[in-house]
């Protein structure tokens, strides 16, 4: 059985946690600073970029009070937030989580009024790609970065939720 997941908005003092869990989850695909699409500066500053410009961050926790999984929304404007930061921790993984953090999130950017969300991801990470696939994000782009391909998708989002793929 898997273990319930707490879904949450994230605090300061889960600074540490959820630096750690960006830093395990990329090596476990092979993402490393100086790589070209690794980027970190948005941490120290979670409660300015994300929760106080119409975003949202969100910590999901196992019942041991540990950190297993995270997501953030980013506005980029009026209409338009990215989803971003989001991670399950390798010891957790395939339980639903992250799809949790996701159907979370995207619930959350409808609430706020926003009708698209863009992200990206890299094609080593799988099941990123193959999670965002299923909840009807469609691929707009790909660009290589470093050593990375890295694929830009978007999601219309509609007032309930679709689960329908739409290829490139």
């Amino acid at each position: 059985m898997t273990a319930p997941l707490r879904v949450r908005r994230y605090r300061f003092s889960d600074l540490d946690e959820v630096w750690a869990l960006h830093q395990v989850s990329l090596a476990q695909v092979g993402l490393t600073p100086g790589g070209g699409v690794y980027y970190d500066d948005d941490f120290p500053r979670i409660k300015e970029i994300y929760l106080e410009d119409r975003g949202e961050f969100l910590v999901g926790e196992v019942p041991s009070g540990h950190i297993a999984a995270m997501g953030g929304l980013r506005r980029v404007d009026d209409q338009v937030a990215e989803m971003c930061r989001l991670r399950v921790h390798p010891d957790f993984q395939r339980r639903g989580y992250g799809a949790l953090i996701l159907e979370t999130l995207e619930d959350r950017a409808r609430e706020l009024g926003y009708s698209v969300l863009r992200g990206d991801t890299t094609l080593q990470q799988g099941a990123a790609m193959a999670l965002y696939r299923k909840y009807g994000w469609r691929e707009v782009s790909r660009e290589e970065k470093g050593v990375s391909v890295v694929l830009y998708g978007e999601k219309v989002l509609t007032s309930a939720r679709s689960s329908q793929f739409t290829p490139r």
